[in-house]
C-alpha cells in the first residue's frame, strides 16, 4: 500500500475520509471526539501503523546526510516513523507532531507497552490503560487537535539559525508554528524547496532555490549534482529491496495511489459498520453536541496572523506576512505550551501528485548552490507531502 498525505485534493486522506460517516473528516484526529469514540481512529491506525510501509529515496537522502555527518537536525510533521526506518538517528529527529513510535494513556499519561499496543491496533480495538484505578484510553503520541506540541519542538526551534543550508521537502507550510522554521534561516543561507508548488515566503530571497515536481525526482537531481546518486540509490535499494524500488519508480503510481486510497476508505467503512453491528453502538456521526460548530470556530494556526493568501489557481503562495527571524523566534516562544489547534496529522508522506504549472523567477534545481555548501550542516524539514509515498 502507498502512504498518502492528508491535504492533497484528490488523494489526501482528508478528502477520502469525508466519505465516511464522521461529523467531518478531521474529527478522527480530535481529542474530544477520540475520548467519545476512539474506534474510527483505531481503524485508521491499523492501516497507517509503522511496519506497513517502506521509505522512499527522499527518506534515504536524509539518512545519507546523517551518515555523512552533514545533518544538523530533521524537523518533520510526519507521524509514520519512516525517517527512523530509513536510518536517521533518533537524536537528529524532531517529530513536531509526534509519531506512532510511543503511546500512553490520555488521562494518567502512563506509557503503554509497544507489543500490547500493536495487538490493539491490529484488531482495531481501542487500548485501555492498565494503571490500577485509571482505565483511560490509550493513543499513540501523535498530536491531536486540542493538544500541545512536544517540548522537543520548542527546545530545538532555533536550530535553523545555525544551518548552512535549509532543505524543505514536500510541505504546504500552512501549519504553525512549524511553518515558521524556514524563515529562521540567516540571510545569505540558501534555502532549497522540493515541492509540488511554491509555498511560504520561498522565492523572496536571492539564495532561494525552488524545484517544483515530485520530491523523489528532485532529490535524485540534487544527488546527481552532489555526485551522490549511485551511493543514494544503492543505500535506498538495500533498504527497501529491488521489487519495492521498482514499484516506487513506476510511472503508474498516481493511479495506484488513488486505487489504494479508495480501497483503504472502503475497508475502513466496512470495518466501522461491522464493529457497530457487533457492539451494538450507534452510528459514528456526531456523538458529542456542538462538535461541528466547535470545529468551524477553531483557528487553523497557532500563531496569529492573516489567513493564507491564495493565487489565482487556488494554490497557497503565502501563509502570512514575511517576518524577521527575531520576531518569528519570539512568536514560537510565545506559543510554547499553547494548545495546538492546527492539526498535527496532515503529515504522512506522498509526493506523486502532478505539479501545477507556475512561472517562477527563481525555480531551478540545476543551480550549484547545494554543491557549494556540501561541507556545511544541513537542516531538513517536511510535512504533509514530504519525502514521497511508500508501501
Amino acid at each position: 500500500m502507498i502512504v498518502p498525505d492528508f491535504r492533497s485534493p484528490k488523494t489526501g486522506l482528508y478528502n477520502n475520509l469525508a466519505r465516511l460517516n464522521l461529523p467531518h473528516p478531521e474529527a478522527v484526529f480530535e481529542i474530544d471526539f477520540f475520548r467519545d469514540n476512539p474506534r474510527p481512529f483505531y481503524v485508521l491506525a491499523k492501516e497507517l501503523y509503522p511496519g506497513n510501509f517502506h521509505p522512499t529515496i527522499s527518506h534515504a537522502f536524509v539518512a545519507l546526510l546523517a551518515r555523512r555527518k552533514l545533518l544538523r537536525m530533521l524537523f518533520t510533521q510526519n507521524i509514520d516513523c519512516l525517517e527512523r526506518t530509513a536510518g536517521v538517528p533518533g537524536d537528529l529527529i524532531v517529530e513536531a507532531h509526534g509519531s506512532f513510535a510511543t503511546q500512553r494513556c490520555i488521562d494518567c499519561k502512563q506509557p503503554f507497552p509497544d507489543a500490547e499496543m500493536r495487538k490493539c491496533v491490529e484488531s482495531a480495538s481501542p487500548a485501555v490503560c492498565t494503571n490500577k484505578g485509571c482505565g483511560g484510553l490509550v493513543k499513540p503520541d501523535i498530536v491531536f487537535f486540542g493538544e500541545q506540541l512536544p517540548s522537543t519542538f520548542f527546545d530545538n526551534a532555533t536550530v535553523p539559525q545555525e544551518a548552512d543550508l535549509v532543505i524543505v521537502v514536500g510541505t504546504s507550510l500552512l501549519v504553525h508554528p512549524f511553518a515558521s522554521l524556514p524563515r529562521l534561516a540567516r540571510e545569505g543561507v540558501p534555502r532549497l524547496l522540493f515541492n509540488m508548488e511554491r509555498v511560504g515566503d520561498f522565492g523572496t530571497r536571492a539564495d532561494d532555490v525552488i524545484c517544483l515536481g515530485a520530491c523523489d525526482d528532485g532529490i535524485r537531481k540534487l544527488a546527481d549534482e552532489l555526485g551522490w546518486r549511485d551511493e543514494l540509490e544503492s543505500m535506498w535499494v538495500g533498504l527497501v529491496g529491488e521489487q519495492e524500488a521498482a514499484r516506487q519508480r513506476s510511472k503508474e503510481r498516481q493511479e495506484q495511489v488513488e486505487d489504494e486510497l479508495d480501497e483503504l476508505v472502503q475497508g475502513m467503512q466496512q470495518k466501522l459498520e461491522l464493529s457497530e453491528d457487533h457492539d451494538g453502538h450507534e452510528s459514528n456521526t456526531i456523538t458529542n453536541a456542538g462538535l461541528q460548530e466547535k470545529k468551524e470556530s477553531e483557528t487553523s494556526t497557532t500563531i496569529p496572523g492573516p489567513p493564507p493568501t491564495q493565487s489565482t489557481d487556488g494554490a497557497p503562495v503565502a501563509v502570512e506576512e514575511v517576518l524577521p527571524a527575531r520576531q518569528v523566534k519570539g512568536d514560537i516562544e510565545a506559543h510554547k505550551g499553547d494548545e495546538n489547534t492546527a492539526h498535527a496529522m496532515p503529515n504522512i508522506s506522498q509526493a506523486d501528485s502532478r505539479a501545477k504549472e507556475e512561472k517562477l523567477d527563481k525555480a531551478n534545481v540545476t543551480t550549484s548552490t547545494p554543491v557549494r555548501n556540501a561541507g556545511g550542516k544541513y537542516l531538513v524539514g517536511g510535512d504533509d507531502q514530504a519525502p514521497g509515498s511508500s508501501s
